[in-house]
């Protein structure tokens, strides 16, 4: 009998990325404090990756917790700058801020997704990504978050390298499937392995 699997996130570019990929499986969020545990983390002085790692792991234990006999995928990606976390924007002024910080630097985007099963967890993976940001002008940052507001509200960063983000790099280094939020190919290759995916 095949395993069933849940995404215990609720975005729609990683539920896009599964389906692309042909696998089967059910959505429901995880309901955790995010701000909560990353504050928490970060007093502890935890890494951005550590931190990645523990949310993706709580959102799937969560959801596990409910359905046992599940494999349960939960995902979470932070965006590190000199080892400083940058949060999503609450408000088209803070996203301007947070691309002014970002702009003429290098920084990291760190994608965590932990599969949880059998009361555990079964895998875990930390995809990094490295990106660099080109000196944009104030006007073009302003214009740019005024046009894209409604895409970018939910996105670590103030952007979206799908869309007219792209624009603001000059150089990417790593799996562009990182930057979206999910390490798939790690993942479909231990779905596979495991025997849960086709071979």
């Amino acid at each position: 009998m095949q395993e069933k699997i849940i995404l215990a996130s609720g975005s729609d570019i990683r539920e896009q990325l599964l389906r692309n990929a042909g696998v089967s499986f059910d959505v429901q969020v995880a309901r955790i404090d995010e701000d909560a545990v990353r504050a928490s983390l970060q007093a502890e002085n935890a890494s951005p990756r550590d931190i990645a790692d523990t949310l993706a792991e709580l959102k799937a234990q969560r959801v596990a917790a409910k359905h046992p006999d599940a494999l349960v995928i939960g995902c979470d990606q932070i965006l590190a700058l000199d080892q400083q976390i940058v949060a999503k924007p609450q408000t088209p002024a803070d996203a301007v801020t947070q691309l002014q910080a970002l702009r003429g630097k290098k920084h990291q985007l760190l994608s965590a997704a932990v599969i949880y099963g059998e009361g555990k967890p079964l895998w875990r993976h930390v995809g990094v990504v490295r990106l660099h940001m080109r000196d944009a002008s104030d006007a073009y940052l302003t214009s740019y978050v005024d046009r894209n507001w409604d895409s970018i509200r939910h996105a670590v960063g103030a952007y979206k390298l799908e869309e007219e983000g792209v624009r603001l790099f000059t150089r990417i280094e790593g799996d562009y499937f990182n930057v979206l939020g999910l390490p798939l190919l790690e993942l479909l290759s231990y779905l596979t392995l495991r025997g849960t995916l086709e071979t």
